[in-house]
């Protein structure tokens, strides 16, 4: 009923999905410590609307926008407890000096007004005040580096905090039926300080870029009571995973981003708090693996919708959708 008094009343949805709106949505994002797979969905919406996503502009809104939401993986609650503590009530209200309140909602009202008319806050525990977060400094943070080419992402408040600036040798599995084959093997040449890298596991190299960012401790570690390892990918994973883990490496492996050049043994280099991931390879041998590289089967395709996708899929900083239905030159960004 309420869609087609919007239609009645010509509203459209482009006059609710500003940059505004967007920057509005990605701050919750932050302040819920929420998936990851958050910003590939709101990317690809504003795509669609020629909105660009500005990923270093969204890391620095975590500057003033921590994680309020005492919340699995960030926290001790579960998603029972939150809707019990009012939901995005609670939520919203603690945002609100950061939040443009002009912004028109699908009520046909503006979200200021939305939030002035919520039911009365009652005493709960699970939704902090912005001077009493969960964790500052942003849930989710943007990485740069010549292992992160384009960019890639870490859920950094998921993290274990002795793994936010790392350094050790990679073990790379070269795809889903890889590491399914060998991650458990007693043989596998792995520490608590090796890096896990899987690739080929991005938009096109699985293809689908599926939730398989999570990458599972080894057996012969975990066994000894390893919890948690770096590991980085070129896939996503589901918002209810934890550790510290690198997704959304782009470009790709499988169109030659820079995973596809690293090699077991390479020393690796995660510093969160400087926003870097870096390979440390001369940059000789970097254009001397790149000649050589050649990319893997699974991106061919003659015919039919494989083919579609493969020619017209975008990374995982545009949104993973089909380049035809971003709307382009972009007429603004977001975050503001």
């Amino acid at each position: 009923a309420r869609a087609m008094a919007l239609a009645a009343d010509q509203i459209r949805p482009s006059q609710i999905m500003t940059p505004k709106s967007f920057e509005n949505a990605l701050r919750v994002l932050l302040a819920i410590g929420g998936s990851t797979n958050g910003i590939i969905h709101l990317t690809a919406m504003a795509g669609r609307l020629g909105i660009e996503v500005d990923l270093p502009a969204f890391d620095a809104l975590g500057n003033d926008t921590p994680v309020l939401v005492d919340l699995k993986p960030n926290g001790q609650f579960y998603m029972d407890d939150l809707h019990r503590a009012g939901g995005m009530a609670p939520i919203l209200r603690a945002l609100k000096p950061l939040l443009h309140l002009d912004c028109l909602t699908v009520s046909g009202r503006t979200l200021g007004d939305e939030i002035e008319d919520m039911p009365t806050a009652f005493p709960q525990n699970v939704v902090h005040d912005l001077d009493d977060p969960i964790h500052v400094g942003g849930g989710i943070a943007f990485l740069r580096g010549n292992l992160a080419g384009d960019g890639a992402i870490i859920k950094q408040s998921a993290c274990s905090p002795n793994l936010l600036v790392h350094q050790g040798p990679a073990m790379v599995f070269d795809s889903l039926e890889d590491l399914a084959n060998r991650i458990d093997t007693p043989d596998l040449e792995v520490t608590k300080d090796s890096v896990l890298i899987l690739r080929n596991a991005g938009p096109k190299g699985a293809p689908g870029m599926p939730e398989a960012g999570y990458i599972p401790i080894p057996k012969k570690l975990a066994t000894i009571g390893v919890k948690d390892m770096v590991r980085i990918s070129d896939c996503r994973m589901s918002g209810t995973a934890f550790g510290s883990i690198v997704l959304h490496a782009s470009p790709e492996a499988a169109i030659g981003g820079p995973l596809a050049l690293v090699k077991t043994g390479d020393q690796i280099r995660l510093d969160v708090p400087n926003r870097r991931l870096e390979f440390l390879v001369d940059d000789d041998e970097i254009k001397r693996r790149r000649a050589n590289w050649q990319p893997p089967q699974t991106v061919r395709a003659d015919r039919g919708y494989k083919k579609l996708y493969m020619e017209k899929v975008n990374q995982a900083g545009e949104g993973v959708d089909f380049d035809f239905m971003t709307k382009r030159p972009y007429s603004a960004k977001t975050p503001l």
